[in-house]
This record gives structure tokens, sequence and C-alpha cells, in this order.
């Protein structure tokens, strides 16, 4: 009876097997099929990289002039301990500028298949990754469904990042040129009239130079420097904000340029009487200096304006 029962189960079992044999062996099968043809379909992405060396941030040069003229000589440099540029070169590659350039460029709107510009400027972001290691490079990845097409793109950030320090630079070359071209102008004609009102008190334009006025000198000077950086901040407020590193060292030297001239005035009101002579002598030697610091911050600017921009 025990046996009987067995072989009627095993035999029901294999009727099972044969009732459901394709499914249990056709259905994988087919599955496997339709991935390996879904795995030709899928079109596979490529990714290329670069990396590039952003450029040391440099110090304006108008900035650099001043400080080294001897009025400014005390002054502590403010830019120790200042991050690394890296993520602002970062925020460039990423920026609506650089994006617009290389959509049009390359025609993304047609190869992305986008009707309007953001709409590519997003896929160009997202087929883009951008970012700053702690070595200091930039890996700039672009993935693409064509590998020479992904490493085209890549490479293409870098010159379009180049493009845009260029015009950075020469836009802030002119800006301060034509500013300064304007304040020498002024202090030019401010310079004649001192020297005409020193010259009506007695005072030959000989004896300018050997007067032994030497504390009436330092105080103009030191004056004319702190009208100079008062000038040079009201310029980099065209190109900077406030909040940049080079506005603010900018503050703090003018800052300490202020306590110094507190401290020299005091200490002038007890050495030297303030005589009309006194007042002149110094007006003229105000603008003397300042006219050299405009000058030659002038020229700087006429410089850097005729230098390539391209720091990359």
């Amino acid at each position: 009876m025990d046996a009987d029962t067995d072989e009627v189960s095993l035999l029901d079992l294999l009727q099972v097997v044969a009732d459901n044999l394709r499914l249990l062996v056709l259905g994988p099968l087919a599955v496997g099929i339709l991935a390996l043809i879904g795995s030709f379909l899928v079109r596979p992405t490529f990714t290329a990289t670069t990396q590039i060396l952003p450029p040391q941030m440099q110090q304006s040069s108008a900035a650099s002039m001043l400080q080294s003229l001897g009025a400014l000589g005390g002054i502590a440099n403010a830019t120790a301990g200042l991050k690394n540029p890296t993520d602002q070169y970062v925020a460039l590659l990423k920026s609506r500028s650089v994006q617009d350039s290389l959509v049009e460029r390359f025609g993304l709107l047609q190869r992305y298949e986008q009707k309007y510009l953001q709409d590519a400027r997003k896929q160009l972001a997202n087929n883009t990754v951008i970012t700053s290691g702690k070595d200091g490079l930039i890996a700039i990845e672009a993935s693409d469904h064509e590998p020479a097409f992904a490493a085209e793109l890549a490479n293409a950030y870098v010159q379009e990042l180049r493009t845009l320090l260029s015009r950075l630079a020469l836009t802030e070359a002119q800006q301060r040129r034509v500013f300064f071209e304007g304040q020498l102008k002024q202090t030019r004609e401010k310079l004649v009239e001192a020297e005409h009102s020193l010259n009506a008190s007695g005072l030959n334009s000989s004896a300018l130079k050997t007067s032994p006025q030497a504390a009436i000198e330092g105080l103009a000077k030191l004056k004319a420097s702190i009208t100079a950086q008062e000038i040079k901040l009201a310029s980099m407020r065209n190109y900077l904000a406030e909040t940049a590193p080079d506005f603010r060292q900018a503050q703090t030297e003018l800052s300490a340029m202020r306590g110094q001239m507190a401290q020299a005035d005091r200490n002038q009101q007890t050495q030297v009487g303030d005589s009309d002579y006194t007042s002149r002598y110094r007006d003229f030697k105000y603008y003397e200096t300042l006219m050299e610091l405009f000058a030659k911050q002038y020229e700087i600017a006429r410089v850097d304006e005729s230098r390539e921009g391209a720091v990359c």
C-alpha cells in the first residue's frame, strides 16, 4: 500500500514538471535573451576626466604699488592665511557664462534634444562633475555616449575658463585705467593750484625741494596715501564685492593708515606751527605725492590692459 502511494506521488511530480516545462525552462531563457538584447540596445555612457592646477591668486598690481611706497611701509600684510582660491575657479567653471558658451559651441540644444537654453544648460550640468581636491587640483568629468565628444567637452571647459579669465582681467584693467586717468587729471589741476598758492606766499620753486619741513612732508605724504587708498577702494567696488579678500585687505590697510595719520597729526601739532606757509606747503606736498601715486597706478593699469589676461 505504501509502495503504491510513493509510486503515484512520484508520477504526479513528474507530471507537474512536464506540464510546466515551458514556464520552468523557457521562461528564464526568454528573460535572459531579452536582457541580452536590452544590453545591446542601451547606449553606453563614457566619462572623460581632465585635471587642471588653478593659477595662484595674484594681488592687484595697483595694490602692490601702493604697498611698495614708503608711506605704507609699516602696514602688515593682511593676506596671510587666506583660503585657497580653488573654489572660486570651480564656481567660474560652473557659471552660466561658461555653460552658455559650451551650449553654443557644441550645439547642445540639438544634441540634447532640448527646446530651451535653460534645459540644455541643466542637461550639461547633469553630464558634468566639477570638483576640487585637497591636492589643489580641479577635476572635470564630462560624460557622453561618444567617448571622443566626452573628452572634447572636458577639455573645452578648460578653454572656456581661460577665455573667461582673460575677459575678466581685461575688463578690470580697463576700469582701473579709466578711473585713474580721471583722478590723475584732477590731481594735476589741484597740484598746479597748490603750487601757485605756495609761490604767492613768497617761497620760490627752488626752495620747495630744500625746505626743512620734514614733518610736514611726511604728514602730507601719509595724507595722500590715505586719499589714494580711499579712491582705490571706490575703484575696487566696480569689480569686487565688499566680502572679497582683496577688498577686506584694502580696508585693513586704510584703517592702519588712518591710525598713523592721527598719531602723526598729534605729533606735528607740538612741533610745527599752523602758519599760512605751513598750510600751503602741506597742501603742495599732499597733491605732489598724490600725483605720483596716481601716475604710477595709471601706468600699471595701461600695462595690465595691454597684457593678455589668460592665466590658465
